[in-house]
């Protein structure tokens, strides 16, 4: 007597076994087509979330889900425009200077850094020497690191002059040594 012939003669006298395993089979198809769905429902959730915080990320969005002004305020792209990375370089010493004009400083000098250490990763450095009015500072730091492209203050030497020139309010020109930097992604 074979195996297959005692489970052939077992199903043939109680249909109730039989029942039971199709009860059972098909139980276990819907358990894992109930399991296969939420898996699927679960991955939708988690690339939602993954896509909101990466354009919270690029100020696109709020938390709320709403459109940012920053994003409004500050268009552009996250990285350094250019088809190379002098002409990335140059882009980063305008946003600079944009910035440091706009609350009424003036630039002394730069120097771009395109050959550094970190060039070959795509990274563009500038050293700006400039002078603004004392308050004017915290705009013009503020204005680099919240804007668009994404900029990092790297050095930032603050040199105050004698009292004798400060007025009242405790504002004055101010000298800056800035030292900022930028990812160019061009060269990739």
């Amino acid at each position: 007597m074979s195996t297959a012939n005692f489970v052939t003669r077992s199903l043939t006298r109680s249909p109730l076994i039989s029942v039971v395993l199709y009860v059972a089979v098909i139980g276990s198809l819907l358990a894992i087509a109930g399991i296969s769905v939420s898996d699927i429902v679960a991955h939708q959730r988690a690339l939602e979330q993954t896509t909101d915080l990466l354009d919270q990320l690029r100020g696109r969005k709020v938390r709320g889900g709403a459109v940012s002004s920053f994003a409004a305020e500050h268009p552009g792209t996250p990285f350094l425009e250019g088809p190379t990375v002098t002409v990335a370089g140059a882009t980063l010493l305008q946003r600079v200077a944009a910035a440091v004009a706009s609350v009424g400083g003036t630039i002394q000098s730069s120097q771009v850094d395109v050959l550094g250490t970190q060039a070959k990763d795509g990274s563009v450095g500038l050293v700006v020497s400039c002078e603004m009015e004392q308050p004017s500072l915290q705009k013009v730091l503020y204005d680099l690191e919240a804007g668009m492209p994404f900029l990092f203050i790297d050095q930032l030497d603050v040199q105050v002059p004698q009292t004798t020139s400060l007025n009242e309010t405790g504002s004055g020109r101010i000298r800056v040594v800035l030292g900022v930097s930028g990812q160019w992604q061009g060269g990739k």
